[in-house]
């Protein structure tokens, strides 16, 4: 009989992301949710809340994914590509309307959204090999 493996540095990476990732999106989500888009249409606070429904479901299959990350596989993949995309979103947004204040806040949001899919992509392929 043997012992279960034990993770490799690799997946020790990805599930720290991965669980970083969940916590953003769980506390980003449930806080939004509760704040909704305050001074603004009721169409656009729909919308906002919903997106913060779909922002915090992302921090659950975050979680998952990384207490089960010996199982994963793609899904790890397709993360780190919703959350680059996310800070593309946050990009163009910049480019568009400009950067919000304050604006170290919204940069410490830009910065992990587009550093944290490499990491996490590169430590999941070292970790399938």
């Amino acid at each position: 009989m043997t012992a279960i493996d034990p993770l490799l540095t690799s997946q020790i990476v990805v599930r720290v992301c991965l669980f970083l990732v969940a916590a953003i999106s769980m506390f980003g989500g449930t806080l939004q949710m509760f704040l909704g888009q305050p001074d603004t249409s009721p169409r656009l606070d729909n919308v906002h809340r919903f997106m913060a429904g779909v922002y915090f479901s992302t921090g659950l299959i975050s979680l998952w994914a990384a207490i089960t990350i010996r199982q994963q596989g793609t899904l790890v993949y397709l993360i780190a590509l919703g959350v680059l995309l996310a800070g593309v979103g946050r990009l163009v947004s910049i480019s568009k309307v400009g950067l919000p204040k304050p604006a170290a806040v919204w940069l410490g949001y830009l910065v992990p959204e587009l550093v944290l899919p490499f990491i996490i992509a590169i430590a999941h392929y070292m970790g399938s090999k």
